[in-house]
């Protein structure tokens, strides 16, 4: 003999004592019955106070970086002006720092992508369960430890009379390659673990197939593993580059006075000269760009390995 279950039947609203239903248990049955209502009452606090938040100190930076200061008493005069991106995108210098912000995010970008695609590979494909594991906790135990005694291990290896001068004889301390170096160090991790998600996905029939069809492994890399591992990718870099875009620390202490980006030049404007409506129009700088790069990985179908 079967049973046969109803499941419109399984929630059932509690009636008070007169057999009418509660106040909370009809709005218990409305929420079972629907639910995208669930999610739009879970999710309203956090949006709301996203909004509040991140997206009015974003209108406020936009306003602000249309004011001006006034040169004799460094006080904002709150006049709409198109002098401080007039000034950033008519300087030569200014040009240089952001030429030169953007050509080392993509150096990170690429470099990052060279190491992390061999190393997640074999993680996704080759490595055993326990290895994996052991790889996965290698990755993610530097994201543990403290940002600024990272980069101060670096400064000790870069530095005269550190492990590099002393094996090498090499120095790179206050140089812009000692800053490539720290980022690539620092961000490796946010790529690796994206292009490991997509590579992961891909069914080994397809590398078989390749394989069957006579497609050795660089052919059967460059047309079948990369473009499927491509969004992950193109998710990894959106880390990579947006962080070495914005970022104005490692330069600060790794490459000195040499390495200027447009982090260092929004923080001397807002530290040092006082100059907040010009740091506001220089921040919008990396946030256009990363509109931009953000668009581009969207077409890519970055956001599905997000």
């Amino acid at each position: 003999m079967g049973f046969r279950v109803d499941h419109a039947s399984k929630v059932k609203p509690v009636r008070a004592a007169g057999g009418t239903p509660t106040r909370r248990a009809r709005v218990s049955a409305a929420l079972w019955r629907r639910p995208w209502a669930r999610a739009t009452i879970l999710l309203t606090p956090p949006l709301a106070w996203f909004a509040l938040v991140y997206l009015a100190a974003l209108v406020v930076l936009l306003i602000t970086a249309f004011w001006q200061i006034n040169p004799f008493t460094t006080n904002i005069e709150r006049v709409w002006s198109l002098n401080n991106l007039t000034t950033i995108f008519t300087s030569p210098a200014y040009l240089r720092i952001i030429g030169r912000t953007v050509a080392m995010a993509a150096a990170v970008t690429v470099a990052d992508t060279l190491v992390a695609f061999p190393f997640a590979y074999y993680m996704a494909r080759i490595a055993s369960p326990r290895t994996r594991t052991a790889l996965f906790v290698a990755i993610l135990l530097p994201l543990w430890a403290s940002y600024l005694a990272k980069v101060y291990s670096w400064l000790l290896i870069f530095t005269r009379g550190g492990l590099l001068d002393s094996v090498l004889n090499v120095h790179l301390i206050y140089t812009n390659w000692a800053v490539f170096t720290v980022f690539c160090y620092l961000w490796l991790p946010f790529m690796i673990i994206p292009v490991y998600a997509a590579l992961e996905r891909i069914p080994a029939s397809l590398i078989e197939a390749s394989q069957d069809l006579g497609g050795r492994t660089w052919r059967t890399t460059r047309s079948v593993l990369l473009p499927l591992a491509l969004p992950g990718i193109v998710a990894g870099s959106i880390f990579t580059f947006s962080l070495t875009l914005g970022d104005y620390i490692t330069p600060l202490l790794v490459g000195g006075t040499s390495a200027i980006f447009i982090g260092n030049v929004i923080y001397s404007n807002i530290g040092i000269a006082n100059n907040v409506p010009f740091a506001a129009a220089m921040a919008l700088v990396p946030m256009a760009i990363m509109a931009l790069y953000l668009l581009g990985a969207r077409a890519l179908g970055a956001f599905e390995e997000v």
